[in-house]
């Protein structure tokens, strides 16, 4: 008897060549329903209809059509096992030998904005039932869920008996596609209906595999969407991204777009913005009045850790802002858009990796962040809330000037990016010192403002954190800072509020931490 394949797809690319070379070269009969029954007939090609196979219509408007012991016995049943020879020989049961099906377009479906009822349509019954039902059985049963493997299934099938090390990962391929299918449902569900859930899934497909991790010895994979964040990025030049290249870009971007994307038809003064990062830590940032001047201000603050680092811009690159970028050596650098000029200048620097992600192309902000440890995974919703400002309030006696109110917003937000402790030391819209990553906030503070050195006269001092002691205020102090910001909440509060009102500097409570571990 010529073998058969179950035939039920939503996706119908490359199927009718397919489904021909199943019934040509292997003698295939193809069992099929519904809209791709209708489909392969159309074509000429040869089907029988599950209503026939079983002697049961469909019903409930299609949500019944292969929930049948003749099409589930046919895949199920173990082909060497002599109580099921005995089970098929007494319900007069067909053996199923490929099952090819692709699901309901669930995901598409909600992601165009789909009311609850047609969403709750598009979730398919009987596709995973039989996904389940072939990769269960897979020691008899092949089972394809995407057409990018019929390909591959021919080939593998004009060798002979198709390997049972072949079929296993098809089966395990078969178990990944519904399981992602089901993580979307859920997910749907939980957000749809403000629901809680007592289990936290995902589901990414393998982007690329790395060259390697965070150091050589480590093996990585990247996973993620096909069309949103760094997967959708347009690399324009230079080397593969690296694991770490992609947690720099990632803080990188995240920095430089806490001033916004600056359109060139649209732009307002000051709002270009440039941050250069290393190991996961801005050491340089600036918002000027064009992108060229952002960049130098920004590489002013750190040029020696910007060697090897990632610049990001919330703007467009030009020729000017280019032939800054190539005389230093920089890992990464991605913008909104470059120039064509831009572009024909840095390619000198063949190994430098360009990305262009628009802002069209950058995906709304995470909900939530998460970091694995032993056994378990950490999930907080992200610190991206927008920032009250209306919150903020002076706590000494001299209020900041509008000009030094300027620099402590700005120091704030890039202080935000920096691992804790942090201190930003800021003066006009740049940074001129970062402590990053200190065991305590005097450490953090020594190093930034010794960066900082002599500029350090009128400028700003952020912290991510409260002052324990008023130790900090004194150093900032006898540097020549002139106004702090920082969240408040310490016990101490008062000492660190008296010391800057007996040096005439002035102090900003945001009454909102910002620790980044």
């Amino acid at each position: 008897m010529s073998p058969i394949a179950l035939v039920s797809v939503s996706d119908k690319k490359n199927i009718i060549p397919f489904c021909k070379e199943l019934v040509e070269q292997f003698n295939y009969r193809i069992l099929s329903s519904g809209g791709t029954a209708k489909h392969l007939i159309e074509a000429k090609i040869p089907v029988i209809k599950v209503a026939d196979f079983t002697n049961s219509p469909e019903i409930l408007g299609g949500r019944v059509k292969t929930l049948h012991p003749k099409i589930h016995g046919g895949i199920l049943a173990k082909r060497t096992n002599e109580d099921h020879k005995r089970d098929i020989e007494a319900n007069d049961l067909e053996l199923i030998d490929l099952v090819v099906v692709n699901l309901y377009p669930f995901k598409k479906t909600v992601a165009q904005g789909a009311k609850w009822e047609d969403a709750i349509e598009n979730i398919d019954i009987g596709g995973p039932s039989m996904i389940r039902s072939a990769a269960k059985n897979h020691k008899d049963v092949s089972v394809l869920v995407d057409p990018s493997q019929y390909q591959n299934f021919l080939e593998e099938r004009k060798k002979g008996e198709l390997k049972e090390s072949y079929k296993a990962e098809l089966a395990l391929e078969a178990f990944l596609h519904t399981g992602d299918y089901d993580t979307a449902i859920s997910n749907w569900i939980k957000k749809e209906r403000g629901l809680q859930s007592s289990k936290y899934i995902e589901s990414y497909p393998l982007i690329k595999t790395l060259r390697y991790g965070e150091n050589p010895h480590q093996k990585a994979s990247w996973y993620g969407l096909s069309n949103i964040g760094w997967n959708s990025a347009e690399q324009l030049q230079g080397k593969d991204l690296s694991y770490n290249n992609l947690l720099d870009l990632e803080s990188a971007l995240s920095t430089v777009l806490e001033f916004g994307y600056a359109e060139k038809d649209k732009i307002t003064t000051d709002r270009f913005a440039s941050v250069i990062l290393k190991h996961n830590n801005p050491c340089g940032a600036s918002i000027s009045n064009s992108a060229s001047q952002a960049f130098l201000n920004a590489l002013d603050c750190d040029s020696i850790s910007a060697f090897g680092g990632i610049v990001a811009f919330n703007s467009n690159v030009d020729s000017e802002t280019a032939i800054h970028l190539k005389d230093i050596f920089l890992e990464c650098v991605v913008a909104p858009s470059f120039d064509e000029k831009a572009l024909e200048i840095l390619k000198i620097k063949k190994n430098l990796r360009i990305l262009k992600l628009s802002k069209d192309q950058f995906p709304k902000k995470n909900q939530t962040s998460s970091k694995s440890i032993m056994g378990g995974l950490l999930v907080q919703d992200t610190d991206d809330s927008e920032e009250k400002t209306e919150c903020w309030i002076s706590v000494t006696k001299k209020n900041p000037s509008n000009h030094i109110n300027l620099d402590l917003n700005f120091a704030w937000k890039i202080c935000k990016h920096v691992k804790s402790n942090a201190i930003v030391i800021a003066k006009d819209q740049k940074t001129i010192g970062i402590g990053a990553g200190q065991m305590n906030r005097v450490g953090a503070a020594k190093i930034a403002l010794k960066a900082a050195g002599e500029l350090c006269s009128d400028a700003v001092l952020a912290s991510d954190g409260f002052f324990p002691f008023s130790d900090t205020v004194e150093l900032a102090n006898e540097y020549g800072i002139k106004a702090i910001i920082q969240p408040g909440g310490s016990i101490r509060d008062q000492e660190s509020i008296d010391m800057c009102n007996s040096k005439g500097m002035s102090m900003i409570f945001t009454q909102k931490r910002h620790f980044l571990h």
